[in-house]
């Protein structure tokens, strides 16, 4: 048997036809595969506008607020809790149907349940004025959103 050396010794040089066609077949491979890996889907990132004013609202917002001594107040006025769902009512009517917001401001000190007379009033106001939406024949039947309420609890030093 040949070894394909001199004199019947082993050649010493490297076969690289195996080589070259192991190298091919993976390079086949990766040429198919690589299109189909790379269906990434294309991302539209939301831009950062800076701008130094506050965005203009036709509405100023609804701010109920609790005083350190049990006392309700609708913006700047004083009112009875029992009425506050009277006095809402007309004001949630002129919010859009859909950015209906109060925020109530309790303080920290203050016992939960003004603050859940207050979520109580706000609810049945707003479920009011959907009955009133429903009602009106421009609206269609469409009640429009519920009025949601940020809180926001002041903290003592």
């Amino acid at each position: 048997m040949d070894a394909g050396g001199a004199k019947g010794k082993a050649k010493s040089d490297i076969n690289v036809t195996p080589l070259i066609d192991i190298v091919l077949v993976l390079l086949i491979v990766f040429i198919v595969m690589v299109p189909g890996l790379t269906k990434a889907a294309s991302v539209l990132v939301p831009q950062v506008i800076t701008s130094t004013d506050p965005p203009k609202t036709d509405n100023p917002p609804v701010v109920i607020s609790v005083t350190q001594d049990g006392k309700f107040m609708l913006q700047s006025k004083e009112i009875d809790i029992s009425t506050l769902k009277d006095e809402l009512v007309p004001v949630i009517k002129l919010m859009p149907l859909d950015g209906r917001k109060v925020f109530l401001k309790v303080d920290e000190d203050m016992k939960f349940q003004y603050a859940v007379d207050a979520l109580d009033q706000v609810r049945m106001a707003s479920e009011q004025v959907k009955k009133d939406t429903s009602a009106n024949p421009a609206f269609n039947g469409f009640m429009g959103s519920d009025t949601k309420v940020a809180i926001s609890i002041k903290k003592r030093n």
